[in-house]
């Protein structure tokens, strides 16, 4: 894919992305990142391989794949985490490219029952050590 935008975190990668998240791999419609906010311990990302802010910009071909690439990627999350639940979050507010937050949860945990916080003092990943430990596992059960 080509840069669409160089400003966008998703389009241009390296330093920008870098600040927040650490590329596990690519899916046939999107480009998969862990979180680097852990509070919830698999926590990816899910972008759109293509620069639009809405579901409604894709066609229905890149739709149908993108949400296999999301489908996919959550399946990986319950075989790696074992979560009761994968919440997903589609916000791009201030992005303005479409990527969803996939986010597991337990039940009886902090905020079991309510929408996922994002609270980076919490406990996030430091080290590019620590950031590969988490997307090799991921990594794996999303590409076999």
């Amino acid at each position: 894919m080509a840069v669409e935008h160089p400003d966008c975190a998703y389009c241009a990668e390296g330093d920008i992305v870098a600040k927040f998240g650490y590329k596990v791999c690519e899916l046939p419609a999107s480009k998969v990142y862990i979180f680097k906010e852990q509070s919830h311990p698999g926590r990816c990302i899910v972008a759109a391989k293509w620069h639009v802010a809405e579901l409604i910009d894709l066609t229905p071909e890149q739709r149908s794949a993108y949400f296999e690439d999301v489908a996919k990627v959550s399946q990986a999350i319950h075989d790696v985490y074992h979560p009761d639940k994968v919440n997903y979050g589609a916000y791009g507010d201030t992005a303005g490219h479409m990527h969803m937050h996939l986010v597991p949860k337990y039940k009886g945990e902090f905020e079991w029952g309510g929408t996922f916080e994002m609270d980076p003092n919490r406990k996030k990943l430091t080290t590019d050590e620590e950031c590969e430990a988490v997307a090799s596992k991921l990594r794996e059960a999303i590409l076999g």
